[in-house]
């Protein structure tokens, strides 16, 4: 049953770009804003380098008491971000991609900022989940190296995280998000300068405790024998090859991607940080003002990270999670057949993942999704005007709609949200996840209401009524297969144009069967469908053909 629900959802097909694009890609980071524009060739497919843009914005330098982002700094940050638009204008962008990443997702404030974004200068920013950032880290690195079908650990330490995935040109086998990153555990754990013995032992211990985890869980998708090659992107790790090349050779290779350098050249730079105070380390050749406030926490991550992954050597990639965006665009544009092919489908393998950790009846889930898509499809530019990523929303709802039956039968709707919203969904930002939750949520009981805070912490009005629209679709198509069994055949949509009566005449799958249950759950379930759509449902079989000699 899963191969139906993949060719059924396949056969839609992708939004298909034929013409040579100008993208802008911005990546909000903890530390830092970067933004690299690209022009997209789709003939090959391919993407070449215009220009990168970097600012250093300290998004991350939140308020230690409350958590909450500071004014100064999210004016800051709006200001570069309005800087950026100006560039990716000047440069003739098409259109203009931005994700942001820990600091904001972690914000009690973070939503608000992006609202204030669109709001002064009209960019829509994505909030991203850790994994989803990991996973387009490993698209971005895939498209700058070639990893040649061989297991490749990639480590890339931003200000508020640190990143570790497991691939080897093919699906990711490991992808981690941990709360460790060089601005994080500088404002939280360095308070002497130079750091003190002590506190360098703590942060050090911490790092490698923080990390253990994720190590583990890397090794434990490796096949016997196997040997990695450790690949490391962001700021930290390269201001860290650059000043061991320029201190070993003289100068730095340009690009830097490809160039190596191992443990022991790592601790020895490391123990000498140890015993430098800032001004000491801004005057290391190589190293900015801004990154030497830090450079000794992202380096200690990095050196705690090679020691439990056992690796003596790491090669810079220069392409991150910026590039990632911009190839995670291209896939979604139909422009990538052959190499990550299998990131294509990325949305729907994760949530059929998913539906089978909770052991979803997935025959079940499918006629339901089956279901919700025909109507979607029926109703389209007559009773709604959402196109293509709306109905991919519905469909991941439809399918993980009774997850929560997993923690308990009773309220399993809102459980089914918790899983959702919490879970590990890959190719969706988390605006997505929360409205998948939400409709999920609302498959059944109550319907949407302002006074639940999962609904009215939502972005925009846009977002609540999508989620208006789509979970009346569900609970329809929820109805259409009450007896889980596939009683109902196919459903078919009338609108009446003189009336407000809108039918759904069912097709029954076994000649005798009158539907009776499915007919009265839908009569139970059609309010929101009414309500929503100004509509009177009437629901009855399909009135029998008489062939005629």
């Amino acid at each position: 049953m899963v191969d139906s629900v993949f060719t059924s959802w396949q056969s839609i097909p992708a939004q298909i770009v034929e013409q040579e694009q100008i993208l802008a890609a911005i990546d909000m980071g903890t530390n830092s804003l970067h933004m690299v524009v690209v022009s997209i060739e789709p003939k090959l497919p391919a993407f070449t380098i215009i220009t990168r843009e970097k600012e250093t914005v300290r998004l991350g330098d939140r308020n230690p008491e409350t958590g909450e982002l500071k004014p100064e700094v999210m004016a800051r940050a709006i200001a570069t971000l309005r800087r950026f638009q100006d560039i990716a204008k000047s440069c003739n962008a098409d259109s203009i991609i931005a994700v942001a990443t820990s600091a904001v997702r972690e914000a009690p404030n973070g939503r608000e900022f992006l609202h204030q974004v669109r709001e002064e200068i009209g960019l829509n920013v994505d909030l991203i989940s850790g994994y989803e950032e990991a996973r387009r880290i490993y698209l971005g690195v895939l498209s700058g190296m070639e990893f040649n079908n061989q297991p490749h650990v990639i480590i890339d330490i931003g200000g508020g995280s640190t990143e570790i995935i497991l691939g080897d040109s093919h699906e990711p086998r490991s992808l981690s998000s941990n709360k460790i990153g060089a601005v994080r555990l500088t404002s939280e754990f360095i308070t002497t300068d130079p750091i003190s013995n002590g506190e360098y032992q703590y942060l050090q211990a911490y790092v490698r405790g923080m990390l253990e985890r994720a190590a583990e869980d890397l090794q434990a998708h490796l096949q016997p024998g196997e040997i990695c090659r450790l690949v490391g992107t962001s700021g930290t790790i390269e201001t860290v090859a650059t000043i061991i090349a320029r201190e070993k050779t003289g100068t730095v290779p340009s690009p830097l991607t490809g160039y190596e350098f191992s443990l022991r050249e790592l601790r020895q730079l490391v123990d000498r940080l140890r015993k430098l105070n800032y001004s000491e380390r801004a005057a290391i050749p190589g190293m900015n003002d801004r990154r030497s406030e830090i450079i000794l926490a992202g380096a200690t991550i990095l050196q705690e990270a090679m020691i439990l992954l056992a690796a003596e050597t790491l090669v810079v990639c220069e392409r991150s999670l910026r590039e990632g965006i911009i190839v995670d665009w291209m896939l979604t544009h139909g422009l990538i057949e052959d190499r990550l092919r299998y990131q294509s489908s990325i949305r729907q393998r994760s949530v059929i993942k998913t539906a089978q950790k909770y052991q979803v009846n997935l025959e079940h889930s499918d006629r339901v999704a089956h279901f919700a898509m025909s109507l979607f499809n029926q109703t389209q530019g007559i009773l709604h005007q959402w196109g293509l990523e709306e109905q991919e929303l519905l469909w991941a709802s439809a399918m993980l709609h009774n997850c929560g039956h997993f923690i308990s039968h009773s309220s399993h709707h809102k459980h089914s949200y918790y899983l959702i919203r919490h879970g590990e969904l890959l190719g969706y930002t988390e605006t997505e996840i929360e409205i998948i939750a939400n409709i999920a949520r609302y498959h059944r009981k109550s319907n949407p209401k302002k006074k639940h805070d999962s609904y009215r912490n939502l972005p925009s009005k846009r977002e609540r009524q999508i989620i208006n629209h789509l979970s009346a679709f569900l609970r329809l198509a929820v109805a259409l297969d009450r007896r889980q069994i596939g009683a109902v055949k196919r459903v078919r949509c009338d609108r009446h144009s003189d009336s407000k009566e809108f039918y759904l005449y069912l097709t029954p799958s076994q000649p005798n069967d009158d539907c009776a249950l499915e007919l009265w759950s839908l009569d139970y379930k059609k309010a929101l469908f009414e309500t929503e759509f100004d509509v009177k449902l009437v629901a009855a079989l399909e009135p029998a053909t008489v062939s005629v000699r």
